[in-house]
């Protein structure tokens, strides 16, 4: 299946006959390119989310500055590392620090984590997913060792993005980011929410032509699920099928990139994340955050944080990617995206 040139009607009438479900064509397809260039091996990054304040109001985001509702935490510095010193010894070679836009961690406080980590583990890759900043921000982190970027756009439609954010908020200076990003040499992550409010098949589309001209590293998808503290929270969340078909098209978009089966997709079913690896994806990201913080990065609800999406429960989550018919990678995984 050729999706690489087709254009967007095209496109929404793909989304629209798979959405509620994906044909085996579809996700066999999505596999085979998966299996070309990565073969059947699903790569492990170690996440440790390390601050829940945020100064951005998204609608649908539970820890977005508006919820009072929220119990936030930072970690300290020597709190972070030692998350590190925790994944190393577990056998990570990625370290994915994600938080919101909080100001306390100034470019310093960010650049200081980044050099210290690669300077204790060399070898490893460090992942920043920190939300918008200024281009000399983002260089001062890839001078500081940096090696990776995420930075989901969550819908390529500007009227979409309009009705899910604040009005201070824009697509543009979104897009533009993921650019700046690329263009200092960052491997970037992009991507979306599937079966967000308001969405539509042909919203999606746009996001898969978004993709194809932007060529990003990684491509982060999950299901929107609403947050009990959200002006979202009566709305559905999005389906296993049209996650599952968009992650097979994303694939099949892009051969060479990073795909997650994510904790959103394993929220909404028990197998969900093992359904993802069915679809194309070939990467998940265990938590390394203290236990004691876990409960508390809730960007939506019911959020699993034990069990096998514990980074310590290695042995487990090995056995769940053997299950499936996979080979766990600990190495770093680089993209084979140029």
């Amino acid at each position: 299946m050729d999706i690489h040139s087709i254009n967007k009607q095209e496109l929404t009438e793909i989304i629209e006959k798979n959405k509620l479900n994906p044909s085996e064509e579809l996700l066999s397809a999505a596999r085979s390119v998966r299996n070309k260039y990565y073969g059947n091996r699903i790569f492990v990054r170690g996440l440790i989310e390390f601050t829940n304040y945020c100064k951005n109001n998204c609608f649908y985001c539970g820890i977005r500055a508006g919820n009072k509702n929220a119990r936030r935490y930072r970690l300290t510095e020597e709190e972070i590392m030692q998350c590190c010193d925790e994944g190393n010894r577990l056998g990570f070679n990625t370290f994915v620090l994600q938080g919101g836009e909080d100001g306390y961690f100034t470019d310093e406080k960010i650049c200081g984590i980044v050099s210290r980590i690669k300077s204790k583990y060399p070898d490893c890759a460090v992942t920043l997913s920190i939300g918008e900043k200024t281009r000399e921000s983002y260089k001062a982190y890839r001078d500081a060792g940096a090696d990776r970027y995420l930075l989901r756009h969550e819908t390529a439609n500007n009227g979409h993005y309009k009705r899910l954010h604040p009005k201070e908020m824009l697509l543009e200076n979104r897009k533009q980011c993921l650019y700046t990003l690329r263009e200092l040499g960052f491997q970037v992550g992009a991507g979306f929410m599937v079966g967000s409010p308001y969405q539509t098949s042909e919203m999606l589309a746009e996001d898969l032509i978004f993709l194809r001209e932007l060529q990003p590293h990684m491509v982060g998808i999950g299901p929107f699920i609403p947050h009990c503290d959200s002006i979202f929270a009566d709305r559905q969340a999005g389906t296993l099928q049209l996650t599952l078909t968009m992650l097979a098209l994303v694939r099949l978009t892009l051969p060479k990139t990073l795909l997650p089966s994510t904790t959103a997709l394993g929220t909404i079913d028990p197998e969900g994340r093992e359904k993802g690896f069915d679809a194309g994806a070939n990467v998940v990201m265990p938590n390394l955050s203290p236990t004691s913080v876990r409960g508390d990065y809730a960007l939506y609800n019911d959020k699993i944080c034990t069990g096998d999406e514990s980074a310590q429960c290695v042995k487990c989550l090995r056995g769940r990617i053997e299950r499936a018919g996979y080979v766990m990678d600990m190495g770093r995984g680089d993209s084979l995206t140029i």
